[in-house]
């Protein structure tokens, strides 16, 4: 089953200290590309929470914050650094003897530099909490999992009747094709005819004339490819891994075939067709853009 590289997964638990949130966002990338945004507190679970990502997404941009809310993990703690203040302490008392200034060094004196009293996150190291937040984050995942398979469901349902517009004008295309040659050769008969009403026509000329046109508007080799190609695609539908990029490729190639078909068939009707072709591919390169 294809699978959609758009997505969105939500989940929330609460342990002891409070509750945590995970929210995963996925959108369209060339590449894998994972975001991970995590409280200080939890800073050495980016690698492993990423590694679990590439478990489930083979594309995309995947972007991952948990927030904690509540309790005693969201606080805040200060801290003294005894030595720098006895550094500063000694600093002013030499600098008050230097220069014989007056006045006391005292504790308030000392709390004005920022760095000797700083703010910091409360460590927090609760085992609870990690089983917690990895909870959380896999029940987000599962979530990310099932909408992106959904919208796979729907493009596949999108492509597969492309793709049967795609084949139906093949078909058209392959209807109009031996005409083309037996208009062409009407056609060239008839200027015959009227440069040399009294002349008796070279047959043959006239036939190798009729196959030289055959041989150089003959699209059956492309017709052919065409097919196989669309075959491709469609196998793929069903495919267990990811096959944006094959379709992708597919794409490509398909519209190669598409553009010889209509230079080499020189007719206005298979051209139409060709038009057709080409707007219908594009709205499925388009559709497969979101394809992981």
């Amino acid at each position: 089953m294809m699978t959609s590289m758009t997505g969105y997964g939500r989940s929330e638990g609460a342990w002891p200290g409070g509750s945590v949130t995970a929210e995963l966002r996925s959108v369209n990338h060339r590449f894998c590309e994972i975001v991970v945004r995590l409280p200080r507190v939890m800073s050495s679970l980016e690698d492993e929470f990423k590694r679990t990502i590439q478990q489930h997404c083979a594309r995309g941009r995947i972007e991952l914050s948990v927030s904690l809310s509540g309790g005693k993990e969201t606080g805040k703690q200060l801290s003294l650094d005894h030595a720098l203040a006895r550094q500063y302490h000694s600093l002013l008392r030499d600098l008050k003897k230097k220069l014989r200034l007056s006045g006391s060094i005292d504790v308030a004196m000392l709390t004005g530099y920022r760095d000797i009293i700083s703010v910091s996150d409360r460590p927090v190291d609760d085992k609870q909490l990690i089983r917690k937040a990895k909870q959380v984050v896999e029940q987000a995942l599962s979530a990310l999992d099932q909408m992106r398979r959904r919208e796979g469901a729907v493009l596949t349902k999108d492509l597969s009747m492309r793709v049967h517009t795609v084949r139906t004008e093949i078909a058209a295309i392959e209807q109009r094709a031996p005409h083309v040659v037996q208009e062409y050769f009407s056609r060239l008969k008839g200027r015959v005819d009227k440069l040399a009403a009294s002349a008796d026509l070279d047959q043959g000329r006239l036939a190798q004339e009729l196959a030289l046109y055959a041989e150089r508007c003959d699209i059956t080799e492309e017709v052919t490819r065409l097919g196989s190609h669309l075959g491709q695609f469609e196998t793929s539908f069903t495919s267990k891994e990811p096959v944006g990029r094959t379709l992708d490729f597919l794409l490509q190639e398909c519209g190669r075939e598409v553009n010889t078909i209509g230079s080499k068939a020189n007719d206005a009707e298979i051209a139409t067709h060709v038009v057709k072709l080409k707007g219908e591919l594009e709205k499925i390169r388009e559709q497969v853009q979101n394809i992981e």
